[in-house]
């Protein structure tokens, strides 16, 4: 299990804990269950954000030089 110090505002923080509070209660490792959550869900989000771009971009093709190939088969041809 890993270990993550961060800081956040204060109205950040106590939104943060009520909202933990209610979701997984007030017992021990609520917070951490909360937190690990919520990175899970941004961080999810995150690779799925960068998927779609990445897939944009090479659905454009590579600026390869002055060469431009949009497609395997171009580059193979010669």
């Amino acid at each position: 299990m890993g270990t993550i110090t961060i800081n956040v505002n204060d109205k950040t923080e106590q939104k943060f804990r009520k909202a933990a509070r209610l979701s997984f209660g007030s017992g021990k490792g609520s917070l951490g269950k909360a937190a690990t959550s919520a990175l899970e869900k941004w961080a999810d989000e995150e690779m799925g954000n960068n998927t779609a771009k990445m897939m944009e971009f090479l659905e454009k093709g590579f600026r390869m030089g002055k060469l431009k190939y949009s497609k395997r088969e171009e580059l193979h041809e010669r």
